[in-house]
């Protein structure tokens, strides 16, 4: 039998528009400031790890949170765009209440986590989690018994968990989705399971971003 993958599991740092509250779905936002330290931080609570292979989202905000990383273990930094947030469609730039005002009917669908709903634009709650697990299990499967990374955002983090501790799509969210926090993994043929969540220990002297 194969030995599991272990997968660490990395949102990206804060952006302006995370502080802000700010749907950014599939638009390319930079990291902030904060951000920026916060990926210096990452990289460095990773120093020992014994990494293979480094996976990023290609927008900006993911590729940045990776790259010093990426530097530090002198690994190629390999985009793929499986892992890039779920797009949201004529939602993107607005904050949540705005959302609420223009569009309250799907709103509450949005909110409830109607698994068949998708914001005009963007993509179905369904097909979105399928492409997150989809992209782990393959990514994961190329990496038998090694440690990978997969740098991406909150949405993805979400359908992790998910996956690994057999909840629905629809179920309320209890957990935390922290920016920059890192998140530890196994994958088997099997599938995934859970082996730590939301670890901010390399952040503690740093602002919590939304």
């Amino acid at each position: 039998m194969e030995e599991p993958t272990r997968i660490l599991a990395i949102r990206h740092g804060q952006t302006a528009w995370n502080a802000d509250k700010r749907i950014q779905g599939q638009l390319d936002l930079p990291l902030n400031a904060t951000g920026l330290l916060q990926a210096r931080r990452v990289a460095d609570a990773l120093a020992d790890e014994p990494i293979a292979a480094i996976y990023c989202s290609d927008l900006d905000r993911a590729v940045q949170t990776a790259a010093p990383l990426a530097r530090h273990k002198q690994l190629p930094l390999r985009c793929d765009p499986s892992l890039r947030e779920r797009g949201f469609g004529e939602f993107q730039g607005l904050t949540f209440d705005e959302i609420t005002q223009r569009w309250p009917e799907q709103a509450l669908r949005w909110r409830r986590r109607d698994p068949d709903y998708g914001p005009e634009g963007g993509e179905r709650l369904s097909d979105f989690h399928d492409r997150c697990v989809a992209a782990a299990w393959r990514l994961a499967g190329a990496h038998p018994g090694q440690t990978i990374v997969l740098v991406a955002h909150g949405g993805v983090m979400d359908c992790l968990y998910r996956s690994a501790v057999g909840v629905g799509v629809s179920a309320t969210r209890t957990w935390q989705l922290d920016n920059a926090a890192v998140n530890r993994l196994l994958w088997s043929p099997q599938g995934l399971s859970l082996v730590g969540w939301n670890d901010l220990s390399h952040l503690e002297d740093l602002p919590r971003g939304g």
